[in-house]
């Protein structure tokens, strides 16, 4: 039994040999040089030039040309750091500012351009109410579809304001704070839209009404 241990022992070491160490079976043998045809080449001419070397191919743009040389005693220099900012040139083409005025017009706000007899003209009034009814205004009223008033940001409540669409003229007090739209200046209850005949989003004359 003893013997039998000892054979596969010295075969296993022989198979492990044989793949640590290969021989010429599966390895590759360098392939000779193969010889070059000299008709691939052709014979170029340089010019010999007093110091440097010439280039033999030139580029295409003459502006990237180097007028320089470099040769064996040649000696490169690092360029020196700035010490004072870099100025801006200055073309002597360029005409130089004009001193002028500036006069800046500000256009006159739509929702609030100015009419005859105190009336003001606003392209953007709009109403409220849906989806609010029952609930308080800012001035202590109830909102319901038949109230006649107008929403405003800064104005007291209890401020009488007269809108005009199409011939009818409405006298409203101010019920609420409004409108929440950016741009926007008036926003009719239900009840004062209604008696204008314009519950939608456009344009009507008012004015501050006098007590």
């Amino acid at each position: 039994m003893r013997r039998k241990n000892v054979v596969a022992s010295v075969a296993l070491t022989a198979i492990l040999a044989l793949v640590a160490v290969p021989g010429l079976v599966g390895s590759r043998v360098p392939r000779p040089v193969a010889p070059v045809d000299p008709g691939l080449f052709r014979q170029v001419e340089v010019a010999t030039l007093s110091r440097g070397m010439a280039m033999t191919i030139q580029p295409l743009d003459p502006g990237a040309r180097s007028a320089g040389y470099l040769d064996r005693r040649s000696i490169v220099i690092e360029p020196d750091l700035r010490s004072e900012p870099p100025t801006a040139l200055v073309r002597p083409a360029q005409p130089l500012a004009r001193a002028r005025a500036i006069r800046t017009v500000v256009p006159a706000r739509t929702g609030s351009a100015p009419v005859t007899g105190g009336w003001h003209h606003d392209s953007d009034i709009s109403w409220f109410g849906p989806g609010l009814y029952g609930n308080g205004t800012a001035c202590g009223k109830t909102l319901t579809k038949s109230l006649v008033g107008v929403a405003h940001r800064t104005l007291p409540c209890g401020t009488l304001v007269t809108f005009r669409y199409k011939g009818v003229t409405v006298t409203v007090p101010v019920v609420d704070r409004g409108p929440y739209v950016a741009g926007r200046t008036w926003d009719l209850t239900h009840g004062a839209c209604a008696a204008l005949h314009h519950c939608f989003t456009g344009s009507i004359d008012w004015k501050l009404a006098k007590r």
